[in-house]
Protein backbone atom coordinates (compact mmCIF):
# COMPACT_ATOMS: atom_id res chain seq x y z
CA UNK A 1 0.00 0.00 0.00
CA UNK A 2 1.18 3.52 -0.85
CA UNK A 3 1.52 4.92 2.64
CA UNK A 4 3.45 1.96 3.91
CA UNK A 5 6.08 2.29 1.22
CA UNK A 6 6.39 6.07 1.03
CA UNK A 7 7.52 6.28 4.66
CA UNK A 8 11.12 5.73 3.60
CA UNK A 9 10.79 8.24 0.76
CA UNK A 10 9.69 11.03 3.11
CA UNK A 11 12.31 10.02 5.66
CA UNK A 12 15.17 10.32 3.20
CA UNK A 13 13.78 13.59 1.86
CA UNK A 14 14.13 14.77 5.47
CA UNK A 15 17.73 13.55 5.56
CA UNK A 16 18.43 15.35 2.32
CA UNK A 17 17.10 18.68 3.55
CA UNK A 18 19.08 18.36 6.77
CA UNK A 19 22.31 17.39 4.96
CA UNK A 20 22.68 14.06 6.73
CA UNK A 21 23.85 12.31 3.58
CA UNK A 22 27.58 11.60 3.67
CA UNK A 23 27.82 11.80 -0.08
CA UNK A 24 27.99 15.32 -1.47
CA UNK A 25 27.93 16.22 -5.17
CA UNK A 26 28.57 19.49 -6.94
CA UNK A 27 25.74 21.37 -8.55
CA UNK A 28 27.02 20.88 -12.08
CA UNK A 29 26.78 17.08 -11.70
CA UNK A 30 23.01 17.20 -11.79
CA UNK A 31 22.97 19.80 -14.54
CA UNK A 32 25.39 17.94 -16.81
CA UNK A 33 23.94 14.49 -16.30
CA UNK A 34 22.31 13.15 -19.43
CA UNK A 35 18.57 13.80 -19.20
CA UNK A 36 17.66 10.41 -20.58
CA UNK A 37 20.00 8.68 -18.14
CA UNK A 38 18.40 10.56 -15.26
CA UNK A 39 14.92 9.69 -16.50
CA UNK A 40 15.90 6.04 -16.75
CA UNK A 41 17.43 6.11 -13.28
CA UNK A 42 14.19 7.52 -11.83
CA UNK A 43 12.12 4.88 -13.60
CA UNK A 44 14.42 2.09 -12.46
CA UNK A 45 14.46 3.18 -8.82
CA UNK A 46 10.66 3.52 -8.84
CA UNK A 47 10.38 0.04 -10.34
CA UNK A 48 12.58 -1.47 -7.63
CA UNK A 49 10.32 0.03 -4.95
CA UNK A 50 7.06 -0.65 -6.77
CA UNK A 51 7.40 -4.43 -6.76
CA UNK A 52 6.70 -4.27 -3.02
CA UNK A 53 3.36 -2.55 -3.61
CA UNK A 54 2.56 -4.98 -6.42
CA UNK A 55 3.28 -8.00 -4.20
CA UNK A 56 0.90 -6.69 -1.54
CA UNK A 57 -1.92 -4.95 -3.36
CA UNK A 58 -2.33 -7.22 -6.39
CA UNK A 59 -3.11 -10.11 -4.06
CA UNK A 60 -6.01 -8.39 -2.27
CA UNK A 61 -8.82 -9.42 -4.68
CA UNK A 62 -7.71 -13.07 -4.46
CA UNK A 63 -7.56 -13.52 -0.68
CA UNK A 64 -10.80 -15.50 -0.43
CA UNK A 65 -9.92 -17.74 -3.35
CA UNK A 66 -6.46 -18.43 -1.98
CA UNK A 67 -7.95 -19.11 1.46
CA UNK A 68 -10.16 -21.84 0.02
CA UNK A 69 -7.21 -23.43 -1.79
CA UNK A 70 -4.95 -23.55 1.27
CA UNK A 71 -7.73 -24.59 3.64
CA UNK A 72 -8.12 -21.60 5.95
CA UNK A 73 -10.77 -22.22 8.59
CA UNK A 74 -11.44 -18.56 9.40
CA UNK A 75 -11.78 -15.56 7.13
CA UNK A 76 -9.42 -13.68 9.44
CA UNK A 77 -6.66 -16.17 8.59
CA UNK A 78 -6.58 -14.70 5.09
CA UNK A 79 -5.39 -11.42 6.60
CA UNK A 80 -2.06 -13.09 7.44
CA UNK A 81 -1.23 -13.14 3.73
CA UNK A 82 -0.99 -9.34 3.93
CA UNK A 83 0.35 -8.66 7.42
CA UNK A 84 3.13 -11.26 7.32
CA UNK A 85 4.85 -9.74 4.31
CA UNK A 86 5.31 -6.60 6.39
CA UNK A 87 7.13 -8.66 8.99
CA UNK A 88 9.63 -9.63 6.31
CA UNK A 89 9.93 -6.04 5.15
CA UNK A 90 10.82 -5.06 8.72
CA UNK A 91 13.40 -7.80 9.21
CA UNK A 92 15.18 -7.51 5.87
CA UNK A 93 16.83 -4.08 6.23
CA UNK A 94 18.60 -5.21 9.41
CA UNK A 95 20.53 -7.63 7.22
CA UNK A 96 20.70 -5.90 3.85
CA UNK A 97 21.58 -2.39 5.08
CA UNK A 98 24.94 -3.27 6.71
CA UNK A 99 25.65 -5.90 4.03
CA UNK A 100 25.25 -3.38 1.21
CA UNK A 101 27.67 -0.99 2.93
CA UNK A 102 30.21 -3.82 2.84
CA UNK A 103 29.76 -5.48 -0.58
CA UNK A 104 27.91 -2.80 -2.57
CA UNK A 105 24.32 -2.14 -3.59
CA UNK A 106 23.95 -4.28 -6.71
CA UNK A 107 24.84 -7.68 -5.19
CA UNK A 108 22.29 -7.09 -2.41
CA UNK A 109 19.56 -6.34 -4.97
CA UNK A 110 20.35 -9.62 -6.73
CA UNK A 111 20.23 -11.51 -3.43
CA UNK A 112 16.88 -9.93 -2.61
CA UNK A 113 15.34 -10.81 -5.97
CA UNK A 114 16.61 -14.38 -5.69
CA UNK A 115 14.96 -14.74 -2.26
CA UNK A 116 11.76 -13.20 -3.64
CA UNK A 117 11.67 -15.64 -6.57
CA UNK A 118 12.16 -18.67 -4.31
CA UNK A 119 9.59 -17.33 -1.86
CA UNK A 120 7.06 -16.76 -4.66
CA UNK A 121 7.43 -20.40 -5.74
CA UNK A 122 6.77 -21.46 -2.15
CA UNK A 123 3.56 -19.42 -2.25
CA UNK A 124 2.52 -20.92 -5.58
CA UNK A 125 2.89 -24.49 -4.32
CA UNK A 126 1.62 -23.79 -0.80
CA UNK A 127 -1.04 -26.20 0.44
CA UNK A 128 -1.45 -24.85 3.96
CA UNK A 129 -1.67 -21.54 5.77
CA UNK A 130 1.68 -22.15 7.45
CA UNK A 131 3.47 -22.71 4.13
CA UNK A 132 1.82 -19.67 2.55
CA UNK A 133 2.66 -17.43 5.52
CA UNK A 134 6.28 -18.64 5.42
CA UNK A 135 6.42 -17.77 1.73
CA UNK A 136 4.98 -14.30 2.32
CA UNK A 137 7.46 -13.54 5.10
CA UNK A 138 10.31 -14.59 2.80
CA UNK A 139 8.83 -12.46 0.03
CA UNK A 140 8.96 -9.48 2.36
CA UNK A 141 12.55 -10.20 3.35
CA UNK A 142 13.56 -10.51 -0.29
CA UNK A 143 11.76 -7.37 -1.45
CA UNK A 144 13.21 -5.31 1.38
CA UNK A 145 16.51 -5.47 -0.50
CA UNK A 146 15.51 -3.65 -3.74
CA UNK A 147 13.26 -1.34 -1.73
CA UNK A 148 16.07 -0.33 0.65
CA UNK A 149 18.77 -0.28 -2.01
CA UNK A 150 16.75 2.00 -4.28
CA UNK A 151 16.78 4.67 -1.58
CA UNK A 152 20.43 3.98 -0.76
CA UNK A 153 21.46 4.36 -4.41
CA UNK A 154 19.63 7.66 -4.69
CA UNK A 155 21.42 8.77 -1.53
CA UNK A 156 24.75 7.61 -3.03
CA UNK A 157 24.31 9.72 -6.15
CA UNK A 158 22.59 12.81 -4.80
CA UNK A 159 22.45 14.93 -1.68
CA UNK A 160 20.59 17.92 -0.31
CA UNK A 161 17.80 19.42 -2.40
CA UNK A 162 18.83 17.38 -5.46
CA UNK A 163 18.19 14.17 -3.60
CA UNK A 164 14.78 15.42 -2.45
CA UNK A 165 14.00 16.38 -6.05
CA UNK A 166 14.86 12.93 -7.40
CA UNK A 167 12.88 11.33 -4.57
CA UNK A 168 9.84 13.39 -5.55
CA UNK A 169 10.07 12.21 -9.16
CA UNK A 170 10.45 8.60 -8.01
CA UNK A 171 7.37 9.06 -5.83
CA UNK A 172 5.31 10.31 -8.80
CA UNK A 173 6.06 7.10 -10.70
CA UNK A 174 5.72 4.84 -7.68
CA UNK A 175 2.36 6.22 -6.53
CA UNK A 176 0.60 4.78 -9.59
CA UNK A 177 1.26 1.16 -8.57
CA UNK A 178 -0.94 0.91 -5.43
CA UNK A 179 -3.73 2.56 -7.40
CA UNK A 180 -3.72 0.06 -10.29
CA UNK A 181 -2.35 -3.09 -8.58
CA UNK A 182 -5.71 -4.40 -7.22
CA UNK A 183 -7.31 -3.94 -10.64
CA UNK A 184 -4.42 -5.84 -12.21
CA UNK A 185 -4.79 -8.63 -9.67
CA UNK A 186 -8.52 -8.89 -10.31
CA UNK A 187 -8.03 -8.97 -14.09
CA UNK A 188 -5.56 -11.84 -13.72
CA UNK A 189 -7.88 -13.65 -11.31
CA UNK A 190 -10.86 -13.29 -13.67
CA UNK A 191 -9.03 -15.00 -16.52
CA UNK A 192 -6.60 -17.35 -14.79
CA UNK A 193 -5.91 -19.21 -11.54
CA UNK A 194 -4.87 -17.21 -8.45
CA UNK A 195 -1.38 -18.63 -8.86
CA UNK A 196 -1.05 -16.54 -12.01
CA UNK A 197 -0.86 -13.41 -9.83
CA UNK A 198 2.38 -14.72 -8.33
CA UNK A 199 3.66 -15.64 -11.79
CA UNK A 200 2.96 -12.11 -13.01
CA UNK A 201 4.89 -10.74 -10.02
CA UNK A 202 7.75 -13.12 -10.82
CA UNK A 203 7.82 -12.07 -14.46
CA UNK A 204 7.86 -8.37 -13.60
CA UNK A 205 10.61 -8.87 -10.99
CA UNK A 206 12.75 -10.75 -13.53
CA UNK A 207 12.28 -7.97 -16.10
CA UNK A 208 13.17 -5.28 -13.57
CA UNK A 209 16.20 -7.23 -12.31
CA UNK A 210 17.46 -7.70 -15.89
CA UNK A 211 16.98 -3.98 -16.57
CA UNK A 212 18.81 -3.21 -13.34
CA UNK A 213 21.69 -5.57 -14.21
CA UNK A 214 22.03 -4.23 -17.75
CA UNK A 215 21.72 -0.50 -17.15
CA UNK A 216 22.52 0.44 -13.55
CA UNK A 217 26.18 0.77 -12.48
CA UNK A 218 27.25 0.29 -8.87
CA UNK A 219 26.80 3.51 -6.91
CA UNK A 220 28.92 2.70 -3.86
CA UNK A 221 32.62 2.92 -4.68
CA UNK A 222 35.01 0.45 -3.06
CA UNK A 223 36.75 3.27 -1.21
CA UNK A 224 33.54 4.07 0.68
CA UNK A 225 32.69 0.51 1.73
CA UNK A 226 32.95 -0.44 5.38
CA UNK A 227 33.62 -3.70 7.19
CA UNK A 228 30.81 -5.64 8.83
CA UNK A 229 30.68 -5.10 12.57
CA UNK A 230 29.08 -7.58 14.98
CA UNK A 231 28.33 -4.82 17.49
CA UNK A 232 26.55 -2.50 15.08
CA UNK A 233 23.04 -3.48 16.28
CA UNK A 234 23.78 -3.42 20.00
CA UNK A 235 25.55 -0.07 19.66
CA UNK A 236 22.61 1.29 17.66
CA UNK A 237 20.09 0.17 20.27
CA UNK A 238 22.13 1.69 23.08
CA UNK A 239 22.36 5.00 21.25
CA UNK A 240 18.63 5.01 20.46
CA UNK A 241 17.66 4.30 24.08
CA UNK A 242 19.40 7.50 25.18
CA UNK A 243 16.94 9.64 23.23
CA UNK A 244 13.37 9.94 24.54
CA UNK A 245 12.21 11.48 21.26
CA UNK A 246 13.50 8.57 19.20
CA UNK A 247 11.86 5.95 21.42
CA UNK A 248 8.59 7.88 21.69
CA UNK A 249 8.04 8.58 18.01
CA UNK A 250 9.08 5.02 17.11
CA UNK A 251 6.37 3.67 19.41
CA UNK A 252 3.79 6.07 17.97
CA UNK A 253 4.78 4.94 14.49
CA UNK A 254 4.21 1.32 15.54
CA UNK A 255 0.68 2.08 16.75
CA UNK A 256 -0.27 4.11 13.67
CA UNK A 257 1.22 1.64 11.18
CA UNK A 258 -0.42 -1.23 13.05
CA UNK A 259 -3.86 0.36 12.99
CA UNK A 260 -3.56 1.15 9.30
CA UNK A 261 -2.45 -2.40 8.51
CA UNK A 262 -5.77 -3.60 9.94
CA UNK A 263 -7.52 -1.77 7.12
CA UNK A 264 -5.05 -3.05 4.57
CA UNK A 265 -5.54 -6.68 5.59
CA UNK A 266 -9.34 -6.44 5.98
CA UNK A 267 -10.21 -4.16 3.04
CA UNK A 268 -11.06 -7.04 0.72
CA UNK A 269 -13.23 -8.63 3.40
CA UNK A 270 -15.02 -5.34 4.14
CA UNK A 271 -15.81 -4.25 0.60
CA UNK A 272 -16.36 -7.63 -1.06
CA UNK A 273 -18.17 -9.49 1.73
CA UNK A 274 -19.76 -6.90 4.00
CA UNK A 275 -20.73 -4.50 1.20
CA UNK A 276 -20.92 -6.96 -1.71
CA UNK A 277 -18.78 -4.72 -3.92
CA UNK A 278 -16.50 -7.32 -5.43
CA UNK A 279 -16.32 -5.70 -8.86
CA UNK A 280 -15.87 -2.20 -7.46
CA UNK A 281 -13.26 -3.14 -4.84
CA UNK A 282 -10.10 -2.44 -6.92
CA UNK A 283 -11.36 1.04 -7.80
CA UNK A 284 -12.39 1.83 -4.21
CA UNK A 285 -8.97 0.73 -3.00
CA UNK A 286 -7.26 2.91 -5.58
CA UNK A 287 -9.39 5.91 -4.67
CA UNK A 288 -8.44 5.64 -0.99
CA UNK A 289 -4.80 5.17 -1.95
CA UNK A 290 -5.05 8.45 -3.83
CA UNK A 291 -6.33 10.14 -0.64
CA UNK A 292 -3.17 9.12 1.18
CA UNK A 293 -0.97 10.09 -1.75
CA UNK A 294 -2.45 13.58 -1.95
CA UNK A 295 -1.71 14.13 1.75
CA UNK A 296 1.88 12.96 1.29
CA UNK A 297 2.42 15.41 -1.56
CA UNK A 298 0.80 18.23 0.38
CA UNK A 299 3.01 17.38 3.34
CA UNK A 300 6.06 18.40 1.32
CA UNK A 301 4.80 21.99 1.27
CA UNK A 302 3.18 22.25 4.69
CA UNK A 303 6.07 20.72 6.61
CA UNK A 304 8.25 23.69 5.65
CA UNK A 305 5.65 26.15 6.91
CA UNK A 306 4.29 24.37 9.99
CA UNK A 307 7.01 21.91 10.96
CA UNK A 308 6.82 18.15 11.50
CA UNK A 309 5.83 18.30 15.16
CA UNK A 310 2.77 20.47 14.56
CA UNK A 311 1.64 18.36 11.60
CA UNK A 312 1.97 15.17 13.64
CA UNK A 313 0.02 16.64 16.55
CA UNK A 314 -2.78 18.01 14.37
CA UNK A 315 -3.07 14.82 12.32
CA UNK A 316 -3.05 12.62 15.41
CA UNK A 317 -5.87 14.60 17.01
CA UNK A 318 -7.80 14.40 13.73
CA UNK A 319 -7.23 10.64 13.61
CA UNK A 320 -8.56 10.34 17.17
CA UNK A 321 -11.57 12.61 16.58
CA UNK A 322 -12.68 10.93 13.34
CA UNK A 323 -12.46 7.49 14.97
CA UNK A 324 -14.45 8.64 18.00
CA UNK A 325 -17.11 10.29 15.81
CA UNK A 326 -17.60 7.09 13.80
CA UNK A 327 -17.96 5.01 16.98
CA UNK A 328 -20.52 7.46 18.42
CA UNK A 329 -22.58 7.47 15.21
CA UNK A 330 -22.46 3.73 14.52
CA UNK A 331 -21.92 2.20 17.96
CA UNK A 332 -24.73 -0.31 17.32
CA UNK A 333 -22.44 -2.16 14.91
CA UNK A 334 -24.55 -1.58 11.81
CA UNK A 335 -22.48 -0.59 8.81
CA UNK A 336 -23.24 2.85 7.35
CA UNK A 337 -23.92 3.62 3.72
CA UNK A 338 -20.85 2.96 1.58
CA UNK A 339 -20.48 6.65 0.72
CA UNK A 340 -20.34 7.56 4.41
CA UNK A 341 -17.81 4.79 5.12
CA UNK A 342 -15.59 5.96 2.27
CA UNK A 343 -15.78 9.52 3.56
CA UNK A 344 -14.60 8.40 7.00
CA UNK A 345 -11.84 6.25 5.51
CA UNK A 346 -10.69 9.08 3.25
CA UNK A 347 -10.48 11.50 6.20
CA UNK A 348 -8.59 8.95 8.29
CA UNK A 349 -6.10 8.15 5.57
CA UNK A 350 -5.63 11.80 4.70
CA UNK A 351 -4.57 12.31 8.33
CA UNK A 352 -2.31 9.26 8.16
CA UNK A 353 -0.60 10.68 5.08
CA UNK A 354 0.81 13.47 7.23
CA UNK A 355 2.07 11.12 9.93
CA UNK A 356 4.00 8.21 8.44
CA UNK A 357 7.06 9.96 7.10
CA UNK A 358 7.06 12.74 9.68
CA UNK A 359 6.97 10.25 12.56
CA UNK A 360 9.95 8.41 11.11
CA UNK A 361 11.87 11.63 10.54
CA UNK A 362 11.17 12.90 14.07
CA UNK A 363 12.36 9.60 15.52
CA UNK A 364 15.57 9.86 13.50
CA UNK A 365 16.32 13.52 14.19
CA UNK A 366 18.39 12.95 17.38
CA UNK A 367 20.33 10.04 15.84
CA UNK A 368 21.24 11.41 12.44
CA UNK A 369 24.86 10.40 13.11
CA UNK A 370 23.81 6.72 12.88
CA UNK A 371 21.14 7.24 10.23
CA UNK A 372 21.68 3.94 8.40
CA UNK A 373 21.42 1.46 11.23
CA UNK A 374 19.10 3.81 13.12
CA UNK A 375 16.59 3.74 10.25
CA UNK A 376 16.79 -0.06 10.08
CA UNK A 377 16.27 -0.56 13.82
CA UNK A 378 13.46 1.99 14.23
CA UNK A 379 11.71 0.50 11.21
CA UNK A 380 12.10 -2.99 12.63
CA UNK A 381 10.72 -2.00 16.04
CA UNK A 382 7.66 -0.23 14.59
CA UNK A 383 6.99 -3.23 12.31
CA UNK A 384 7.42 -5.66 15.21
CA UNK A 385 4.71 -3.69 17.00
CA UNK A 386 2.45 -3.23 13.97
CA UNK A 387 2.13 -6.87 12.91
CA UNK A 388 0.65 -8.27 16.17
CA UNK A 389 -1.50 -5.15 16.62
CA UNK A 390 -3.04 -5.53 13.17
CA UNK A 391 -3.40 -9.31 13.53
CA UNK A 392 -5.21 -8.99 16.86
CA UNK A 393 -7.60 -6.21 15.85
CA UNK A 394 -8.27 -7.83 12.48
CA UNK A 395 -9.72 -10.91 14.18
CA UNK A 396 -12.69 -8.81 15.33
CA UNK A 397 -13.50 -7.37 11.88
CA UNK A 398 -16.00 -10.02 10.81
CA UNK A 399 -19.49 -8.66 10.14
CA UNK A 400 -18.99 -4.94 10.75
CA UNK A 401 -16.37 -2.23 10.39
CA UNK A 402 -16.90 -1.00 13.96
CA UNK A 403 -13.94 -2.98 15.45
CA UNK A 404 -11.68 -1.37 12.86
CA UNK A 405 -12.52 2.13 14.11
CA UNK A 406 -12.28 0.98 17.72
CA UNK A 407 -8.76 -0.16 16.86
CA UNK A 408 -8.05 3.22 15.28
CA UNK A 409 -9.28 4.96 18.43
CA UNK A 410 -7.24 2.81 20.84
CA UNK A 411 -4.04 3.26 18.84
CA UNK A 412 -4.66 7.01 18.49
CA UNK A 413 -5.29 7.33 22.24
CA UNK A 414 -2.09 5.49 23.16
CA UNK A 415 -0.18 7.60 20.64
CA UNK A 416 -1.54 10.83 22.11
CA UNK A 417 -0.51 9.70 25.59
CA UNK A 418 3.03 9.08 24.34
CA UNK A 419 3.01 12.44 22.58
CA UNK A 420 1.95 14.12 25.81
CA UNK A 421 4.79 12.40 27.65
CA UNK A 422 7.26 13.66 25.06
CA UNK A 423 6.04 17.21 25.67
CA UNK A 424 6.75 17.02 29.40
CA UNK A 425 9.75 19.13 30.44
CA UNK A 426 12.95 17.18 31.11
CA UNK A 427 13.86 17.15 34.80
CA UNK A 428 17.35 18.33 35.48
Amino acid sequence: MISAHLTDVIFFQFLAKHKHSPFQIPYFYLMQENKFAQFEFIGLMASLMSIVALAIDALLPALDTIGISIGTTQVADNQLLITMIFLGLGIGPLLFGPLSDHIGRKPVVYIGFLIFILASLICVFAESVVMMVAGRILQGIGLSAPRTMAIAMIRDKYSGDYMARIMSFVTVVFILVPIIAPALGKAVLDHFHWKAIFYVQLMISIIVSFWFWKRQPETLSKSKRIALNTTIFSNGLKEMSRHKTTVGYTLISGFIVGSFMVYLSTSQQIFEQQYQLKEEFPYIFGLLAFAIGSAIFLNGTLVLKLGMEKLITTSLFAYFTISLLYIILFHNGQNPNIVILLLFFAMQFFAIGFMFGNLRAMAMEPIGHIAGIGAAITGFISTLMAVPISTFIGRFVVDTTLPLFVGFLICATLSLLILGYLRLPIKK
